[in-house]
């Protein structure tokens, strides 16, 4: 009797973690004049000019960002003009671990480093920021490319974070440059 409640308990619960998994499904891109790939959920879509410069009003805004409907998940990449290379990637980890406290010293801090993905020194921070209504996960990760810096960044609200916080590793994982 045990053993056919925990079959049926599996019948019901298999469907939905599946469902769960289709609904962010990840897709493969080929981004910044193809220099780069990296996953993006197949639901994002690319924000617009107009909406980057509400939700970006500074002129150092991304390159490019791919959004969900509502806007409060991101996926944004910035082809800076500071300089970088793989020897530089350790460096600029902890000038901007160094930079976000003091920008956010009520931040919660998960992780920094570097590690190599596809055969590129990667670096990484991983931290959840205060902002006006809510608090928002961040995990930013960096690389050079053609010498400069490469930025990236994956963001959403609080809410959310139990949903995307393995989501965002896998984005970050997927980065190859061609």
């Amino acid at each position: 009797m045990k053993n056919l409640k925990l079959v049926f308990i599996g019948i019901l619960i298999i469907p939905l973690l599946s469902m769960t998994i289709r609904k962010n499904e990840l897709e493969l891109k080929s981004l910044l004049n193809d220099k780069i790939e990296l996953k993006i959920p197949k639901k994002f879509e690319r924000m617009s000019e107009e909406l980057m410069k509400l939700k970006y009003p500074s002129e150092r805004r991304p390159t490019l960002v791919y959004s969900n409907e509502s806007g409060e998940i991101n996926v944004a990449l910035n082809l800076t003009q500071n300089k970088a290379s793989q020897d530089l990637i350790e460096s600029y980890v902890q000038n901007f671990v160094d930079m976000f406290k003091n920008m956010h010293p009520t931040a919660e801090w998960k992780d920094s480093g570097v590690k190599e993905i596809n055969g590129q020194k990667v670096g990484y921070l991983k931290l959840i920021t205060p902002a006006i209504d809510t608090k928002i996960y961040n995990t930013v990760f960096f690389t050079d490319l053609d010498e400069k810096l490469l930025l990236s960044t994956f963001n959403c609200t609080e809410k959310n974070i139990a949903e995307w916080e393995q989501i965002a590793d896998e984005i970050m994982n997927s980065l190859k440059i061609k």
